[in-house]
């Protein structure tokens, strides 16, 4: 009798360890708010990740020390403050950046832009608020500070502006390099299934279950009222990144400003792209590419998307309930799989 009651404790200890094991949550995951949204890190292991905020922290800590206009002290503020035709030292994280971006400003023909923040203040989408449509010899004034092309990337690791007045905002790429960051120090620590999100910012890794090839991301409705998606996409081991002018905008007598502003220009865009997803091997290029596309349209940002090859999804029309979906070649490729 003893030995029968020991046997269906044993069992009973055992179920109760296979219970435990069960319940073990499948992924480890950290929430917070950085860059001025909120992020989510989610990594497929059943197993505590050490020092897994400071981890994050630690990259996003280099971000905004290295890399933000918001931080007094930071590096790009540093060369933003340096005069005309003095070279000076870059780190690695800036450099890289700065060579990402003038591919990007080159390709596209001049229409993504780091540069082009003053306009942004001007037209009242940045500090300042103010929705007030500025003057055409303002906004000549205003594009005569404009112009990738006035920074000059030199060897060894040094930069110089040729117009003194320049001022760098990396905030199109900075964010999808942060991902990348975060991304990067999850795969050195030896996990290769995680999703890293900021602000919608993402680089998808591996596969969120045993069962399935890859995560599954939402592509959102560009609607003003509501987060939406509209369908999802599986993607593995690839970043996307959204760009889209249907929520920062305002009216002046009727009309339609839009917070994305053509950097040849000097006006904010008028055509008819609400949003634009894209799909890159890094969320600093999809990033980059996103705003560049933006600044485009639909036509142009298409065949642009045609010719670099670039996984792209784009919703076009004058009002989100009746927008189309209209994909690049290659997104076509990725949508079906």
């Amino acid at each position: 009798m003893k030995l029968f009651a020991f046997f269906v404790f044993l069992i009973v200890l055992i179920s109760g360890i296979l219970f435990v094991r069960q319940e073990k949550a499948e992924y480890q995951t950290l929430r917070g708010y950085v860059f001025g949204t909120y992020y989510v890190v989610k990594v497929r292991t059943d197993e505590p990740i050490k020092n897994f905020a400071a981890l994050v922290d630690e990259q996003f800590d280099k971000v905004n020390m290295k890399l933000s206009v918001f931080e007094k002290n930071s590096e790009l503020n540093q060369f933003n403050k340096a005069e005309a035709m003095h070279p000076i030292n870059v780190s690695t994280d800036l450099e890289l950046l700065l060579k990402a971006s003038q591919q990007v400003y080159q390709q596209s023909d001049g229409m993504f832009d780091p540069t082009v923040s003053p306009l942004v203040e001007l037209w009242g989408f940045g500090v300042n608020k103010e929705h007030k449509v500025p003057d055409d010899e303002k906004i000549k004034n205003v594009l005569s500070q404009v112009g990738f092309n006035q920074i000059k990337l030199l060897a060894d690791k040094k930069v110089m502006k040729t117009n003194g007045n320049l001022n760098l905002n990396l905030s199109a790429i900075a964010k999808g390099y942060g991902v990348d960051l975060v991304a990067k120090s999850l795969f050195d620590k030896g996990y290769t299934d995680f999703l890293v999100d900021i602000g919608g910012e993402i680089y998808a890794a591996g596969s969120r279950n045993e069962k399935e090839q890859g995560w599954n991301i939402g592509i959102a409705i560009p609607s003003e009222k509501e987060y939406k998606n509209s369908f999802a996409v599986v993607v593995s081991n690839m970043a996307v990144a959204t760009s889209g002018n249907y929520r920062n905008f305002y009216y002046v007598n009727g009309k339609k400003y839009a917070h994305t502003i053509n950097p040849k220009t000097g006006y904010p865009v008028s055509h008819s792209l609400l949003s634009v997803s894209v799909f890159a091997q890094n969320c600093m290029m999809a990033d980059a590419y996103a705003t560049a596309i933006m600044a485009m349209g639909e036509n142009e940002g298409l065949k642009f998307a045609e010719k670099y090859q670039i996984p792209v999804i784009m919703f076009v029309g004058e009002k989100s309930e009746s927008a189309e979906v209209l994909y690049s070649s290659v997104a076509k490729i990725l949508v079906e799989k």
